[in-house]
């Protein structure tokens, strides 16, 4: 369980197949900031881009560790095929202070960013999210992209996406990979734990992706 309050931002410096063809994952080794694995150990799990994953391998003398990623997960997220600098976050304690909202790792689908710009102090982040995920999107409900825990200030249901609108503080911009992103670029979305409960509570089952 996880909280959306990004803890560090790694990078994936390496990615190495686990097989020789598209049913096999991928292994990923990951640099960590600084003395962040100090309290990490093997089969801990972390948060990478908002999707839970197992440390595999972990040397903390270099602030690396390893994760292995099936095909399945790989299909059904984004970011996590390729080096490049990926948001951080270790699972939540009993003792800590919940300053996002509950996570739990697990990627609902990919929405793709349609406007990203600068507003006032602040940004304004637009992403086009898919159809079936358009009744978990409301005003003033949580949403998590990219494992950030983020706050929706509008949402516009489109004839074949559903876009929802997002205000990120300098804070935010400065300290995740969110400052990063561009049009059309993927990301990966969770919706509000409470909305996926309900939602089955209530007859429906969320569609997969």
């Amino acid at each position: 369980m996880f909280t959306g309050i990004i803890t560090g931002v790694g990078r994936i410096e390496q990615v190495r197949p686990l097989g020789a063809d598209a049913t096999h994952g991928k292994r990923l080794a990951i640099q960590a900031p600084a003395g962040y694995l100090h309290d990490v150990v093997l089969g801990d799990s972390i948060a990478i881009n908002g999707a839970c994953m197992t440390v595999t391998t972990l040397d903390r003398d270099s602030d690396r560790f390893g994760i292995d990623i099936s095909a399945e997960s790989l299909a059904r997220t984004a970011g996590l095929a390729e080096p490049g600098p990926v948001n951080l976050e270790k699972a939540l304690r009993a003792n800590d202070r919940l300053g996002g909202h509950l996570v739990s790792g697990h990627v609902d689908g990919i929405g793709t960013v349609v406007h990203f710009e600068p507003i006032g102090e602040s940004w304004e982040l637009r992403i086009s999210a898919p159809p079936a995920l358009a009744r978990f999107l409301a005003y003033k409900g949580s949403i998590t992209v990219n494992g950030v825990s983020l706050t929706v200030n509008r949402v516009t249901d489109l004839e074949r996406a559903c876009e929802f609108s997002i205000n990120l503080i300098p804070h935010t911009v400065q300290n995740t990979t969110l400052g990063t992103l561009r049009a059309s670029q993927p990301v990966n979305l969770e919706i509000d734990l409470i909305a996926r409960y309900v939602e089955r509570m209530l007859g429906g089952s969320l569609p997969r992706p």
